[in-house]
Parts: structure tokens; sequence; C-alpha cells
């Protein structure tokens, strides 16, 4: 296991880099992440960065860890999360500070640390766009470059036409273990354009299926004379009253028949059907044709999620 670590500073700071972080570390790490979230109002890793936080080491992904001394040793005051695996993209990272240890130059040692571990080729996440986060990516020099739009729309007046499926088309559930395989080279497919979904493996969707939210029932997938099309794999979030467009794929020669429309329209009601208030999804701002979809399915932007990158 990668460890290298600085000695404490004269800020008394201690920065720690790991390929591979111990059960306690994970655990350390997601109860601050948790604890950030609740001051924040929503987390400041995605799910798969906590994912990621379990399980052993993972190809392509290091993890960042800023202590202090405390009066009981030291202390958890930040972390960051850089993942390389796509081959052409520049390193992606996350990072959270402790709320009770902001503005003490924390997140500015961990950004730089980051910065260096990519070899200055870094791109950023800010979920939720807070200005503290945008003046971090300014400070390290970072420039804005996507938008990630979250959307929302009521399911208590859900009024959508009966899904009209493409000739020879059908939907049934997703099937653990059975349909793993194919499910997985369809979602490479539809995705191809998009790594960060396009690029899961065995594990990734095996990290997900041990998940308490998963449920099969909720994971729709449309069929072509026995070979997979398209899918809508939804999500609830029981604590906050949501249900999720968590994933809508469709295979590129079956794109333009309605297909990933009658999927949305599936799925929404199978998530009305749970007695959910409120459903929401995720969409890239410049996908232009997608946002219009969603807009004239009720869909409203939340809030942004935004992704800097240093100019290098």
């Amino acid at each position: 296991m990668n460890d290298a670590a600085q000695e404490m500073g004269r800020a008394g700071r201690r920065i720690q880099v790991v390929d591979e972080l111990a059960p306690e570390a994970g655990a350390a790490v997601l109860e601050l992440i948790e604890r950030a979230a609740r001051t924040d109002g929503q987390p400041a890793v995605s799910e798969q960065g906590r994912l990621q936080l379990r399980g052993g080491r993972r190809d392509g992904v290091r993890h960042v860890l800023v202590y202090t001394r405390g009066d009981e040793g030291e202390e958890l005051v930040a972390y960051g999360q850089l993942e390389d695996t796509d081959p052409v993209e520049a390193p992606a990272a996350e990072l959270v500070v402790h709320p009770g240890h902001r503005g003490r130059g924390h997140g500015r040692a961990l950004g730089g640390e980051l910065l260096e571990q990519s070899g200055r080729r870094l791109r950023v996440w800010a979920h939720g766009g807070h200005p503290a986060a945008r003046h971090l990516a300014q400070t390290l020099g970072l420039t804005m470059f996507r938008e990630l739009r979250q959307m929302r729309r009521s399911l208590t007046d859900l009024e959508l036409p009966e899904p009209v499926l493409p000739e020879g088309v059908s939907v049934r559930t997703f099937q653990p273990g059975t349909d793993d395989a194919a499910w997985l080279e369809v979602n490479a497919e539809a995705f191809a354009h998009h790594p960060e979904q396009g690029s899961l493996i065995q594990r990734d969707l095996d990290d997900r299926k041990a998940e308490a939210w998963f449920d099969p029932k909720g994971f729709f997938l449309a069929e072509e004379e026995g070979r997979l099309v398209g899918f809508h794999w939804t999500k609830v979030h029981a604590d906050e009253g949501l249900g999720e467009v968590y994933v809508l794929g469709v295979r590129p020669g079956a794109q333009g028949g309605g297909l990933g429309k009658a999927l949305t329209s599936i799925g929404l009601r199978h998530l009305a059907g749970q007695g959910l208030p409120t459903a929401m999804l995720y969409v890239d701002a410049d996908n232009k044709a997608a946002v219009t979809v969603y807009e004239r399915m009720g869909f409203a932007t939340h809030e942004t999620d935004l992704m800097y990158r240093s100019e290098t």
C-alpha cells in the first residue's frame, strides 16, 4: 500500500496520501462527510466516491487525509479523493472540510496536494456550487467548465400519458445475477461518451446491489427479441422522500423511437406508486435535448453541481 505522509508543519497540519484506507479510516471519512452534509445540505463526496471508501484498494483511486493535533491526539479535518481512471480526461477529485475547522487553510492545503498528486492536471467537483467551493477553486487557479443540474418535479400530481413502447419492445424488471453482464454491456454502449457511468464494472454494480436502497422491482429493462436495448434504474431516498431517475440509458441503435421517454414514464409511475412526493434526476446543463425533454415532463432545476479544472 502506497502511504505518503507529511510531518506536522507549523500550521499543525499533517497530510497523508494512501491507495487504500484501513476500515477505521474509512469509517472516520464517512463520518466527516455525513457531518459536513448536515451543514451544507448535501454530501460533498458523491455516491461513487463514498462506495470507494470501502472494500479495499481500487485501481486509480487515491485518498488524501488532512489531520491536525487536538487535545486527544490527531483529528481528521479534511478529506479528498482522487480518481485517475479516465484514459483521456484529467484525474477527477472531490473534497470536504470539517465544518468546525473551516477558514483555517485546510481546504487550500488539501486542494494543493490534490493538484500535486494529479500532476497539476485536475478536475474538481463542487456539489451544490457553494460559494466557499467557488472561492477555493479560484484560489487554486481552477476554472469552471461543467454544470450538472439536479432537476425535480412533484409526483403527487403525476399526469403522464400511458407509456408507448416501440413495436417489438417489452419491459420487465432486473434479475440480479442473471442480468448483470447484459446490463453492464448496454450501460457501456449507452454511456460510451460518459466515462463516469459507462466505465462501470461488475464490482461497481455489486457495490450498488449491496446497498440498502437497492430494489430490483424499480430497475426496468427493455428488451427486443431477447436483447436488452434500454433500461431505467430508479432509486428511493427514503429519508428525504425522494425518488430518483437514477440511470436511464438506451442502446445507440434503439434511440430516437421514443423508448427513453416511455422508460422515463414507467419509472416515474413506479416511484409515484411508492407514495413518494417528489422525483429528481441529474442532467448536464449543456445536454439541451435532454433538459428540454425533462422540462416538458414537468421537471425544473433545483440546484447545480459544478466541475472545475486546471488549465494545464
